[in-house]
This record gives C-alpha cells, structure tokens and sequence, in this order.
C-alpha cells in the first residue's frame, strides 16, 4: 500500500524542501542513510530492552526521516543508482532487525515468551521476505507482490510497541506472531509470482 506510485508522489512533495536544505549545507544521501540508520537502530536496542518502548518508537520514528530524505536526495543531486540503491536495502534489514531484536529483548525482559517467539519469528519471516524479493530480481524478474511488504510490517510492530508502552495488554505479543503469520503468507505470495514469471 505504501509503495503505491501516489502515495510517494506525495511524500516526495513534502520532503523535497528539506532535502534541498540538507543539501545545500553539504551533506551526502549515503551520510543521511547511514545516520538514520545507526540513530533509528541504536534508539530501539536501547530503549525496548530497558522498557522504555515509547521512547524508542518516538526516536525511530525521527531517524526514520532520514529513510525518505535520503532518496529524494539523491534525485536532486543526480547521485540515484545501484549504489544508493544498495546501501539503502542494507540499511533497511539492519534497522528491521534492530526493531524485531529490540522487542524480543523486551519481551525476555518482561518474561513475555510470546513475545520473543512472535519477535523472533517475525524478524526471521520478514528477512525472508526481502530476501526474496532481492533474489527475485537478481534472477530478471519482479517480486513487488505480497500483503506484508517492510513498511507495513515496521508500523505495525512499532504501533503494538507504542500500544504496549502506554499499558494495552497482550497487544505486543499478538502483533508479532500476526506479523510472522503474514509475513510467511507474503513470502509465499512472491515465490509464487516469481515462478510464473520464470515459467513464462
């Protein structure tokens, strides 16, 4: 849903001014990637195993910028291609696997089982899932398919996150073993799309 062509034609247009400025004061796309990055990853390792779970969602939630300033970025500047493109994939299994492993800490903080299986189960699934589509496309075709693509599964985890700092219960572990649920279905969904691709 979020990958829609319109709905990133519309996010381009409010991020575009202040990744005009970023620029203008020097800085590089792949700087801003790795920055939201290493700030997004940090915040949560941080603040979910020690239970601060709104904090930590607030603060990847302003690194996160970073994750559609640096694209609209490098458009500006003329600097889009394969490396860009790289490193952006890479930094974006990096911080998944922060938020999943964050949450599963937490969950063994809380003596919450459910919870670090859901997490657990949920990082793996969702790993796969990219994986997939990368494969997909090394090989000439398209896996863009799928009910639960990464920033879908990323708000939902981080909402159950916030859900579960403001006191809901049981909501952390339930949206967790839903991510891993759907999660599979995606996978399954795209090598399924792949292979007829490749069978035509």
């Amino acid at each position: 849903m979020l990958n829609n062509a319109r709905v990133r034609g519309l996010i381009a247009g409010v991020v575009e001014p202040p990744a005009r400025g970023l620029l203008k004061l020097g800085l590089s796309p792949d700087a801003v990637t790795i920055t939201g990055m290493v700030g997004g990853s940090v915040a949560v390792l941080i603040c979910f195993p020690t239970g601060h779970l709104i904090l930590g969602v607030v603060l990847f939630a302003v690194f996160t910028c970073a994750d559609v300033l640096d694209g609209t970025m490098a458009r500006i500047s003329g600097r889009s291609g394969p490396w860009g493109n790289f490193l952006d994939a890479t930094c974006d299994r990096v911080s998944d696997g922060a938020i999943f492993a964050g949450l599963a800490l937490y969950g063994m903080g809380a003596n919450q089982p459910w919870t670090v299986g859901g997490a657990l189960a949920a990082l793996v699934a969702g790993q796969v899932v990219s994986y997939a589509k990368a494969r997909a496309e090394a090989v000439g075709a398209t896996a863009n398919v799928g009910i639960a693509e990464r920033a879908e599964r990323n708000i939902v985890a981080l909402l159950a996150a916030l859900l579960t700092g403001l006191s809901v219960p049981y909501v952390l572990p339930i949206a967790m073993w839903g991510l891993a649920a759907v999660s599979v279905v995606t996978v399954i969904q795209r090598v399924h799309h792949v292979h007829r691709q490749l069978r035509a």
